[in-house]
């Protein structure tokens, strides 16, 4: 069996919200293809597949590579309902997203139709001056103001309002009251669900039908907390080696997220013991593992899938890169890519961690 990484047709999804941002600055290919919001990479969503782009398994479902590859591709993370255990999206939100709440874990643990509870996190990769994220509810907004807002519809008012700029990162837990203003583009990282309970929606009319949307109240108070979001799981740390540099993110029961940077020209083994998930904000390069001819490249825009049975893997950069690092925590999460100490950010110490197989020369 050939494990090796994998990247996959971006399935686009027309939004009222959206526009062709994911074109210019992500390379999709939304030309002539309307307002497009979202761009899912990593997909298993019963119908909803991601598709294999490059590769001897080009043209299989995610769900077929996880029927074959088992725990050759998610190592030791468990699936969702059989499924992989992430979704990972670029969102093009040219206008505000709907004020939103998923199903909290309590509500889906008490739903005879089984249904998923949906943690997930943004990235913003970019952001017009002002812009802003909603999530939760302001200090002392009890239920029984937050329905007069509804009632009022002044919901915004009661809601807390985040300045969101490139390389903020927001978690957003299901249950927590959300959403995305306009004027950005994010990267998100959730649980494999697709329910959302709409509360708001800026009292626009779809073009498509001439009626606004559905909205969702009663289920979405249902689910919704009025909890903050508990800052533990958006602590940020620094470390770095001579030639990476590595920004811890969000942390949750579902996900990790760090921030990545690489400098042009390295060539270094890939030592992960576990699945992880690159999605590439800036540059390129190719990765290269025992069983396959050619190495994988990657680019500006794309979502690679490392499996964790790979061997003898290798990143080479050709460019300086930009990307996310997504992995499942397991017990053995990244066991074999120990990160530089704190005490050695310059990696010129036993805590050494990214060793150049190439060593970068002439400015190249």
């Amino acid at each position: 069996m050939t494990v090796y990484p994998l990247i996959f047709e971006p399935i686009l999804k027309s939004r009222i919200w959206g526009s062709d941002h994911l074109g210019t600055r992500l390379g999709k290919k939304t030309a002539g293809a309307g307002r497009i919001g979202e761009s899912w990479e990593v997909c298993d969503l019963g119908s909803e597949q991601s598709i294999v782009a490059v590769g001897p398994e080009n043209g299989r479902t995610l769900t077929e590579i996880v029927r074959l590859w088992g725990s050759g591709l998610i190592g030791q993370a468990k699936l969702t309902d059989g499924g992989f255990p992430l979704l990972i999206k670029f969102l093009d939100a040219a206008e505000p997203l709907s004020v939103q709440v998923h199903p909290s874990s309590e509500v889906a643990s008490q739903s005879a139709e089984r249904i998923p509870y949906k943690h997930e996190a943004w990235y913003v990769i970019e952001a017009q001056p002002g812009a802003c994220i909603y999530r939760g509810v302001k200090p002392g907004v009890e239920v029984k103001e937050l329905k007069a807002a509804l009632s009022e519809h002044r919901l915004v008012e009661a809601l807390d309002c985040l300045p969101a700029r490139p390389g903020h990162a927001f978690y957003l837990p299901s249950g927590t009251i959300h959403a995305l203003g306009g004027g950005i583009l994010a990267a998100e990282v959730q649980t494999p669900s697709d329910i959302t309970y709409r509360l708001f929606d800026w009292d626009r009319v779809d073009s498509s039908t001439g009626r606004p949307r559905e909205l969702h109240i009663e289920q979405a108070l249902a689910s919704a907390t009025l909890e903050p979001v508990d800052p533990v799981h958006e602590g940020q740390q620094h470390v770095a080696s001579l030639w990476t540099t590595v920004t811890s993110l969000i942390r949750c029961d579902s996900f990790v997220i760090e921030r990545v940077r690489m400098a042009a020209g390295v060539e270094q083994v890939i030592p992960y013991e576990e699945m992880v998930i690159w999605i590439v904000l800036e540059g390129n390069g190719s990765i290269a593992c025992e069983g396959i001819r050619e190495a994988i490249p990657f680019g500006t825009g794309d979502t690679v899938l490392l499996p964790a049975g790979m061997h003898d893997a290798r990143v080479r950069t050709h460019d300086c890169c930009l990307w996310l690092e997504v992995s499942v925590p397991v017990a053995s999460s990244l066991s074999g890519f120990e990160r530089p100490k704190r005490e050695s950010p310059r990696g010129d110490g036993p805590g050494e961690t990214f060793v150049p197989l190439t060593v970068p020369h002439n400015g190249t």
